[in-house]
């Protein structure tokens, strides 16, 4: 086990430990002991296989400390919305020892198997792995599903897609997103890794948007307007002039991210900017949360 891992596994087993009734921890203890004496992969996907039975599937209270600790042992680590049993499930596919190898080929095992309930813990587990490399295959499958909680167990709070992904893959998610009607928000990086060919795909699907009159989400421009060239900056205009608060809040947070000169432009005349734009208390965390 690496320095990384042991030092993730160490906090897992407090937080459980802090959490559990007595007789959810005895048990577990026993299955960390099975493992110990018996590190084998039947040990290990029986145990996982009880975990919601025998702990239940409690939320895994964690305070700002936690969150801290958390970020310390693994940089990007949010575990915002855990539970008891996704805790415990990694507790134990961390602690089953094997090379990086036999750890890479029990959790294709697992995810092969698992309902959506596990899927979503594999998922969440990805930064905390060894070897992070060999999970890019995995990765990009579960951003290609239709199942909103397990898109989102790769794509939010969860530093893994922007390390590893390569653009296209990147690129396919961050559109997924929206064709789900998922977050951009809480997707680690996705400011550090926007880029040209995603600011074209972005506008290319505002439009067949707009030619089916449907609406698009305003975080979409998010990743525009950094890149964003003269087709794009016409969008961005459409919206400021013709989008709801919403949107045009959002147009005006995009242009303010383009170095384009027509950008400080299109901002300069237009007497009527939303009021949070003209005061400068706008910012992409702000829009990007739930409606007003």
């Amino acid at each position: 086990m690496n320095d990384n891992v042991a030092v993730v596994t160490e906090l897992l087993h407090r937080w459980l430990t802090r959490q559990l009734s007595d007789a959810g921890a005895r048990w577990l203890a026993e299955k960390l002991e099975e493992l110990q004496s018996k590190p084998t992969d039947r040990t290990l996907f029986f145990a996982i296989s009880l975990v919601s039975r025998k702990i239940g599937k409690d939320d895994l209270t964690l305070n700002n400390a936690d969150f801290a600790d958390a970020d310390h042992a693994r940089r990007g680590w949010t575990p915002i919305g855990w539970s008891v049993d996704q805790a415990a499930r990694l507790r134990l596919l961390l602690s089953a020892g094997g090379s990086d190898e036999q750890f890479a080929r029990r959790l294709e095992q697992l995810c092969m198997t698992a309902d959506v309930g596990e899927l979503v813990t594999f998922y969440r587990g990805l930064p905390l792995y060894p070897a992070q490399q060999q999970y890019v295959r995995r990765a990009a499958e579960g951003v290609c599903t239709n199942m909103k909680a397990v898109f989102e167990a790769v794509a939010h709070r969860n530093p893994y897609p922007a390390e590893q992904l390569d653009e296209g893959a990147w690129n396919q998610m961050v559109l997924k997103a929206l064709f789900i009607g998922s977050r951009l928000q809480p997707i680690v990086g996705l400011d550090r890794r926007s880029n040209p060919t995603l600011m074209r795909m972005l506008c290319d699907y505002a439009h067949e948007r707009w030619a089916a009159h449907r609406g698009v989400s305003p975080e979409l421009w998010r990743c525009v307007g950094p890149h964003a060239d003269d087709a794009a900056l016409a969008d961005l205009e459409r919206v400021l002039n013709k989008g709801s608060e919403r949107e045009r809040e959002a147009s005006v947070l995009a242009l303010s991210t383009c170095p384009h000169p027509r950008a400080k432009t299109l901002l300069d005349a237009t007497p009527d900017l939303p009021a949070r734009g003209k005061r400068g208390e706008l910012t992409w965390d702000i829009l990007g949360g739930p409606a007003p």
